[in-house]
């Protein structure tokens, strides 16, 4: 008998006998290989979750890859057998919202797998099929269960869109912003640098494509087209500002602890910055996320640092949160 996770309440959790729900109309079964932690799973269990984002009891779990085991009426046979990621957000497909497109602005209310619907860290997952995006037969599956968190990045790089030749940065040096390296690499910028925290980093940054590294208490430039933000604290939203010349282009990505001290509206206006922000990833991200996939330009696997079964979850939270700089990206099996 195979096991689920379920979080009944902030602390508490239980592994349950799991039995595979069988696709409906529209749906599809997949066999989950892989499903990674970050750190809003982490505050699922410890419940600092906003108010609205979380419903207990819950199956976490929605960063996963996984192989189509069935599908339900009206979906294509085809699909059965194909490896596949999936988005997380459930949305209406009605509204102004999800009809531009902006599905993660869905007006009809916050659901997501892993958060408010039952997420993977199970043997199996049913969910629409229309949020499935199929893979190349031959990729990893393994780093294919990090595609969740180069989705949210590649939504981050699109509003960016930062062009041949320009000056770019990335601030962060966690799973996030080496994907923002990633991503920003292959669009041939003249510059890539990174700011971080860690010297510890610089490697795999340079490794990814990074042309400059530095510590945010090193001088740092003021003249860069694009920077995307990563590291999730207002500190770090202030230095990815100060990167920028005037009239270059913002992308917030983390999320600061709340009433946090913001930029400084006024140097926002004076230098006429161009800002944006990203919470999820829409479907133009997803399918971009999985093209970049495809040809190779996306290499996750570096970022695993831990593979541990699916009975061993409390544990595997323990790492994510225990600010072990050794520990990167930590994946559970079933």
């Amino acid at each position: 008998m195979s096991t689920a996770v379920v979080v009944d309440a902030p602390g508490e959790h239980r592994l349950v006998p799991h039995e595979p729900r069988r696709p409906e109309a529209g749906e599809a079964l997949v066999r989950v290989h892989a499903t990674g932690i970050c750190g809003s799973d982490r505050e699922v269990y410890q419940g600092n979750r906003p108010e609205g984002y979380v419903r207990y009891p819950l199956t976490p779990g929605h960063e996963w890859s996984g192989t189509v085991e069935a599908v339900g009426a009206g979906v294509p046979t085809s699909l059965v057998g194909r490896k596949v990621v999936g988005e997380g957000f459930r949305n209406c497909q009605v509204c102004d919202r999800c009809h531009a497109g902006d599905t993660t602005l869905c007006t009809a209310g916050y659901e997501e797998t892993g958060f408010t619907q039952p997420g993977a860290m199970a043997a199996t997952l049913t969910l629409p099929a229309r949020l499935l995006h199929v893979l190349p037969d031959d990729c990893d599956l393994t780093a294919a269960a990090l595609l969740e968190p180069a989705a949210c990045i590649a939504a981050a790089a699109l509003k960016g869109n930062a062009q041949p030749g320009e000056r770019v940065a990335v601030v962060g040096t966690g799973t996030l912003g080496m994907f923002a390296v990633q991503f920003l690499k292959a669009n041939s910028p003249a510059e890539l640098l990174v700011v971080g925290t860690r010297r510890d980093r610089e490697a795999l940054s340079r490794r990814y494509g990074a042309t400059d590294f530095r510590t945010k208490d090193q001088q740092l430039p003021d003249d860069f087209d694009v920077v995307i933000e990563t590291a999730g604290s207002a500190d770090a939203a202030r230095i990815s500002a100060g990167l920028l010349r005037r009239g270059g282009r913002l992308v917030l990505t983390g999320i600061p602890a709340p009433d946090a001290d913001g930029l400084d509206p006024t140097g926002l206006v004076v230098r006429q910055l161009e800002v944006h922000t990203v919470f999820g990833a829409p479907p133009d991200a997803w399918a971009h996320t999985v093209r970049v996939f495809a040809a190779g330009l996306l290499d996750p696997l570096p970022l695993v640092t831990h593979e541990v079964p699916l009975t061993e979850f409390s544990q595997a939270i323990e790492l994510v949160g225990a600010g072990d700089p050794k520990v990167g990206k930590v994946l559970l099996r079933p």
